[in-house]
């Protein structure tokens, strides 16, 4: 049987904020849509399930976010996920250059967690708090001499 990944889905508080958040990071938006019907119920398990979507992708072409704002059922506001929480845990960029990547994030009132961390001679990278309190992992390969 073959897999592959289609998107990561996110229910977010305001889809136009994290539309903007995330195209100012460099993903593009390839469709915008209104769903709602008893095939959307019966898809994500929700009755009367009626939601505005966007989905967007990265520009290399591989990786795709699918925002949801609920109009209907209202949306469960929930404590933002730790690090350490069981479950869907966070979304993760690779970028070319880490600080322009915050100083656009922080124009959303996006700030590291705790700071940017180095990873071995690796990496350096972040955690920060997206719109409606998505986790954010940035990360920026170092430079083999």
């Amino acid at each position: 049987m073959a897999i592959k990944l289609e998107n990561v889905g996110i229910a977010v508080r305001d889809i136009e904020e994290t539309i903007a958040f995330f195209t100012d990071l460099g993903l593009t938006v390839l469709g915008r849509d209104t769903v709602s019907g008893e095939w959307a119920d019966t898809a994500v398990g929700l009755d009367g399930n009626h939601a505005k979507i966007a989905v967007l992708q990265t520009p290399d072409g591989q990786g795709q976010l699918e925002l949801f704002e609920y109009i209907h059922p209202d949306a469960i506001e929930t404590h933002p996920t730790l690090p350490n929480e069981i479950g869907m845990h966070r979304v993760a960029f690779s970028v070319d250059d880490i600080d322009e990547a915050l100083r656009i994030a922080a124009k959303h009132g996006c700030t590291p967690l705790r700071g940017v961390a180095t990873y071995g001679d690796v990496y350096k990278l972040t955690y920060l708090r997206g719109p409606s309190g998505i986790l954010v992992m940035l990360a920026q390969e170092l430079k083999k001499d």
